[in-house]
């Protein structure tokens, strides 16, 4: 079973002494005056290519309360070869890279600390508690 992971730049990570900058992550953005469902699909065809119909929500969470007033909403996702329409990588001058890895290479990945991106570990656990990927 495979997970589809992007790999961006991210300001607040550089400047916080990532070297390069870049993050692997699950999909995300912003509503946009959506819907958060709505959302996850535009994005999730915007940053991977990939059309995902049914998603599922399976919480949601404010990540850091104490400074921030964000809500996010997490959602899951079942995709085949077929739900692929295109490359994937973004607009607006966005430079995505997308990664389909092994769920447990992902497990591994958050352990090495490769993954540090919370709302990704939190999904990935999710995951890996209920058993998603068998």
């Amino acid at each position: 079973k495979t997970v589809i992971l992007t790999r961006q730049f991210r300001m607040p990570t550089f400047i916080n002494g990532n070297p390069d900058g870049m993050l692997i992550e699950a999909c995300a953005g912003l509503l946009d005056l959506d819907q958060p469902a709505e959302a996850i699909r535009r994005e999730t065809r915007e940053e991977t290519g990939f059309q995902i119909d049914h998603v599922e929500k399976i919480f949601e969470a404010y990540m850091s309360p104490g400074s921030v007033t964000e809500i996010l909403y997490f959602f899951v996702a079942e995709y085949t070869a077929q739900d692929r329409k295109d490359d994937g990588g973004g607009i607006d001058n966005e430079d995505i890279d997308v990664l389909e890895l092994p769920f447990e290479k992902a497990m591994q990945m958050v352990s090495t600390g490769e993954i540090k991106d919370g709302k990704t570990i939190t999904l990935l656990c999710h995951a890996q508690i209920n058993n998603l990927l068998g």
